[in-house]
């Protein structure tokens, strides 16, 4: 493999943490290696053709970073930043995240260069069934099981599962997660990640011995998995005081109205311009007082610069990589910022995406309320083995999951051994 092709800033940071945890761990050189580089890195190209009529080639990657543990699960994002670097970090810390959360999965990722918000639901398909068929002789349910990501949504894996099935002659609903109710997907799989984040949120403030009911909290990104954590939020009676997204970001110190903020993103595509909020630069939103910041959008917002002003009592990491290794450090001198580490707390949606594999093997559909209950009941336990970690050991949140989980891989790799 040439190392150069990784080269990416969110590689370079996934890197930093896990060299980091190895070494606390005392990681073998042999393991260390085979548990850093990622197994397979795919790029094709996928050609289609406009709806003006012109043939545009855009870049389509996937990276699987480990199968030892069972096949690799991720999502499928589309989005002008794509790159292969960024896309084998992100494979990197789902291979953590579902080694912490037990799941038999090893970390996948995938992505298409492009700007979906410019493209028609046409154009949209095309892309999706061409870049599917050119990822067919890497994916099969018992080796790559894609998901939605930033970009892409149920529809587009109702797509995936079609072309896949098409090619195979017969329905094989398992091929992805995060499908159409109608195609076999899971109750409850679409509110999943945005739901685990407020549950983690909200079970960290029961545990510091603060009251749920009338915390503030303030949610960067409002996308399936901001907006899902609104609602979740709301429902557990915390206030949310502020939302930003790519377009702008408001504020209203007495709690945002979540179901008019969810009709008016649906008119006009964004939070910007609510009627019942003040308009508030999105850098600062991030530093206001709160009780719960969730960033649930890019990687890499909380940074040096920011660490030092956030004024929340927890950070609540809705994506991946929200938070860099320096202002890491920054927070960890502090010590009054409680974090859920990304690898934890947004691990509601695949925990779930593995709910909706196993139903659609078992041909058995479950109702929403088990999927919420077993989702609650996972959580639970590994918010309990972070939290044990941490105490007994004196380290991070993050040192803690990423400890167990990279533990958990490296102990798999060495009972298999290497072939040949």
């Amino acid at each position: 493999m040439r190392k150069e092709l990784l080269q990416h800033p969110v590689f370079a940071m996934a890197v930093e943490q896990f060299d980091q945890v190895a070494d606390f761990l005392d990681l073998s050189d042999d393991l260390r290696e085979r548990c850093k580089w990622p197994k397979r890195l795919i790029t094709v190209t996928v050609p289609i053709r406009r709806d003006d009529g012109r043939t545009e080639v855009f870049f389509g990657h996937r990276v699987q970073h480990q199968l030892t543990r069972g096949p690799v699960k991720g999502g499928l994002r589309y989005h002008p930043g794509v790159a292969l670097g960024e896309i084998a970090a992100l494979a990197m810390w789902m291979n953590w995240k579902c080694a912490l959360m037990d799941l038999p999965y090893g970390g996948g990722k995938g992505g298409i260069t492009c700007d979906p918000r410019s493209m028609s639901l046409g154009e949209l398909e095309r892309l999706t069934r061409r870049y599917t068929m050119e990822m067919i002789p890497f994916i099969d349910p018992e080796t790559d099981v894609m998901a939605p990501d930033m970009g892409t949504n149920e529809q587009t894996m109702g797509w995936i599962a079609d072309t896949y099935s098409t090619h195979a002659g017969h329905l094989v609903p398992s091929i992805v997660t995060g499908k159409p109710l109608a195609l076999q997907g899971s109750k409850g799989r679409s509110k999943a990640t945005g739901y685990g984040v407020a549950f983690c949120a909200c079970k960290s403030l029961v545990n510091l011995g603060l009251s749920v009911q009338g915390a503030t909290t303030v949610i960067q990104g409002f996308g399936n998995v901001g907006a899902h954590a609104a609602d979740a939020f709301v429902s557990s009676g915390v206030l949310v005081t502020g939302v930003a997204d790519v377009d702008g970001a408001i504020w209203n110190a007495r709690g945002l109205n979540i179901r008019l903020l969810r009709e008016h993103v649906a008119k006009i595509g964004s939070v910007a311009g609510f009627s019942e909020s003040e308009p508030i630069d999105p850098a600062q939103l991030l530093c206001q007082p709160c009780d719960i910041l969730a960033p649930c959008a890019l990687d890499r917002s909380i940074t040096c610069d920011n660490a030092p002003k956030l004024r929340c009592k927890i950070l609540a990491e809705g994506a991946n990589g929200p938070t860099t290794p320096e202002a890491d450090r920054i927070l960890d001198a502090r010590g009054d910022v409680f974090i859920i580490p990304d690898i934890l707390c947004n691990a509601g949606g695949v925990t779930v995406s593995y709910f909706e594999w196993v139903q659609n093997l078992q041909r058995f559909q479950w109702e929403e309320q088990d999927v919420i209950s077993k989702l609650e009941v996972i959580l639970t336990k590994a918010m309990a083995k972070v939290s044990d970690f941490s105490q007994r050991q004196h380290v991070s949140n993050r040192i803690s999951a990423q400890a167990i989980a990279i533990r958990t891989v490296a102990d798999s790799k060495a009972a298999r051994g290497m072939f040949p």
